[in-house]
């Protein structure tokens, strides 16, 4: 369960998650601070703390359009932040595959800031209001990587499996 801190709306580009100019910072234990910096109140909740670990940002469609910056995946994960999206853009979309980011398209998600969402697989459900939203599921294989925390995290796992047989 999450509680939704922010709403967008549709083509929320990688500039507005993470602005370009601090790009060269690359470390994911340093991006985290830039996330929404043009947000001044956004970015000063979650630097503070404000906000806790597991809430909920919700997108319209094509969220994390813009560049291929990775940067704009690894400070969201920084917060343990989730994505519900009406849509997600492509290079966006496996870059939080890769990096292990809770991202849940939701074509129909109906939500407003302080509402109570329960993320799941199947549906999300808006405890707030009461209603139900299917989710679009992700390919198996992909959502075993997020699951996982990520590809170097999935990866270390299949190793270490298949290493123990």
């Amino acid at each position: 369960m999450g509680k939704v801190v922010a709403l967008f709306g549709d083509d929320i580009s990688t500039d507005v998650i993470y602005p370009g100019r601090y790009m060269a910072t690359v470390l994911p234990s340093e991006t985290p601070q830039f996330a929404f910096a043009n947000e001044k109140e956004l970015n000063k909740a979650l630097t503070s703390g404000e906000i806790p670990k597991g809430s909920v940002l919700v997108a319209g469609n094509n969220f994390g359009c813009g560049s291929s910056r990775e940067q704009a995946v690894s400070c969201l994960v920084g917060y343990d932040l989730a994505v519900v999206a009406k849509g997600i853009a492509r290079i966006f979309l496996q870059n939080s595959i890769n990096l292990g980011l809770k991202i849940f398209i939701v074509p129909e998600i109906e939500a407003s800031e302080g509402d109570e969402l329960e993320l799941g697989l199947e549906a999300v459900v808006n405890n707030t209001t009461g209603k139900t939203f299917a989710v679009e599921k992700l390919p198996a294989a992909r959502q075993a990587i997020i699951d996982a925390g990520g590809l170097v995290a999935y990866t270390r796992k299949r190793v270490l499996e298949a290493a123990a047989r």
